[in-house]
């Protein structure tokens, strides 16, 4: 048995025969038996290096004492130096209070962190620009997270960073720490799971849309779950024209329309009354009349198998649109969807086609922000690195098994900095002087950098391989527990 390292060969080894959703199972289980080995192995993924030399002599008087003074009483003086003498406008906050952790729900304060980890190592890889993972505990003595508790650490933490990740916070505290921020804070905060997955949803959507030769404004839309980023989704997708009179949402409870009073007035559900009072106007109620002729299914819910049925998917319009992103299981399998009529579909997962990663946006959107020192990220900047996103997949070629780009695509981040950019510029919000042009060359400059360093590392052995061993032991538990 030899395992290759990039784990394409995965497939030889699983056994032969397995239904769609039990191979799916297999693949899920080697991933976490093998990310807990790989993790422990190598302690985490991060690490912190220096960017400046030498260290020795008088140089350790201008890095530290008594040269930094003169840093210090510079930014006193004029707070927003701190950006031009400092890591601070290279820098993110990734911050979380672990409490709706991928498709886990409450993993406690630190068990968050290595999707923290996660974030900030493909926002160095990916953006070109470094990350600090932070799960904070904002717990009280019940154990409830405390929205407040997160607003302030954000505060406190503003002038560190140059703009801030919100990450795995669960609702309605997402919503409620969004929003203050991005009243309150001097920094741009952005929500990945709301607008990150809305921006990568659309950009996904406007390929998909374009293969089926359907228009925005006349589908109608399924949107299954309505938590943070299906709710963000429909905001998104109405802002690019779709309309709202033919978009019906589903929570738990059943599908949002104006007679969902429980919502009205409800501190925790504020965002989901507003679109009951915007979409679903015709007060559908089941799942089958709401897939009934739908275009598209965008679910964002509870992971599968089964969450949605096959049966409603027969029930949909010619050349349907499938998009199953829950996470590690599709609320459906790409290959039941299929086999009930979907003409396109797509996941969250990297080990089938059409994956719909908010890795493909949120470093890009960063990356910009922090290189045109932006006061906020907005709605239409999103649509923006969407839009750009979607346009370096149609630059590849189309297919209905390619509707966005790789993450090793190494033009798709550059031209979403460049779009972020002229749009930040376009609204009056970037305070640096760069243009979209200028942006891009430094952003594909400093991705291009942090690779080389990478591969000098792993090729010099700092990086080490993890061993065979590792991958072998990983297997060998999977096919045990199948």
């Amino acid at each position: 048995m030899n395992l290759k390292s990039d784990l394409s060969n995965i497939e030889e080894f699983l056994p032969k025969g397995l239904s769609a959703d039990k191979h799916l199972k297999a693949k899920t289980l080697f991933l976490k038996n093998l990310s807990l080995k790989a993790h422990k192995f190598y302690r985490g993924k991060l690490t912190v290096l220096p960017k400046v030399w030498p260290l020795s002599g008088q140089w350790l008087g201008v890095w530290y004492t008594p040269g930094v003074s003169a840093v210090s009483t510079a930014i006193r003086d004029e707070n927003s130096l701190s950006f031009d003498f400092t890591s601070r406008g290279g820098k993110v906050l990734v911050l979380s209070d672990s409490t709706r952790v991928l498709g886990d729900g409450d993993c406690t304060a630190p068990g968050g962190l290595g999707v923290m980890e996660g974030k900030a190592i493909l926002m160095k890889y990916l953006g070109g620009f470094d990350a600090s993972a932070m799960c904070i505990n904002s717990r009280d003595e019940k154990g409830k997270s405390s929205a407040q508790k997160i607003i302030d650490f954000a505060l406190m933490s503003a002038p560190s960073y140059g703009a801030i990740n919100l990450e795995d916070i669960s609702q309605p505290n997402c919503y409620k720490v969004l929003d203050e921020l991005q009243k309150c804070c001097p920094i741009p905060v952005w929500h990945d799971d709301a607008q990150g997955t809305a921006c990568i949803t659309c950009a996904a959507l406007i390929n998909a849309l374009k293969l089926v030769r359907k228009k925005i404004e006349q589908i109608k839309i399924v949107l299954y779950g309505a938590g943070a980023a299906n709710s963000t989704v429909a905001r998104f997708l109405m802002a690019m024209g779709a309309n709202g009179g033919n978009i019906i949402l589903f929570d738990s409870k059943g599908a949002l329309s104006k007679k969902r009073t429980d919502l009205k007035n409800n501190p925790d559900f504020y965002r989901q009354w507003d679109l009951c009072l915007k979409t679903n106007p015709l007060n559908i109620q089941t799942q089958e009349d709401a897939f009934k002729n739908a275009d598209v299914l965008i679910a964002l819910s509870k992971p599968g198998p089964d969450t949605v049925k096959s049966e409603w998917i027969k029930l949909m319009a010619n050349k349907a649109i499938v998009f199953a992103c829950a996470n590690p299981v599709p609320e459906i399998s790409p290959e039941k969807a299929s086999a009930a009529g979907a003409f396109i579909t797509a996941t969250g997962r990297g080990d089938y086609p059409n994956q719909v990663n908010n890795s493909l946006c949120f470093p890009g959107i960063l990356k910009a922000v922090l290189l045109c020192r932006a006061k906020a990220i907005t709605d239409t900047m999103g649509i923006a690195a969407a839009k750009a996103i979607a346009l370096a997949a149609q630059k590849k070629g189309l297919k209905t098994d390619r509707i966005l780009p790789d993450m090793s695509d190494k033009e798709v981040y550059p031209l979403q900095v460049k779009a972020v950019v002229a749009q930040a510029i376009k609204e009056g919000l970037a305070q640096n002087n760069i243009t979209p042009q200028q942006a891009y060359i430094k952003a594909k400059a400093d991705i291009a950098q942090v690779h080389r360093l990478s591969k000098k590392l792993y090729k010099d052995g700092i990086i080490k391989q993890l061993p065979q061993k590792y991958l072998k032991s990983a297997l060998k538990e999977t096919l045990k527990n199948l």
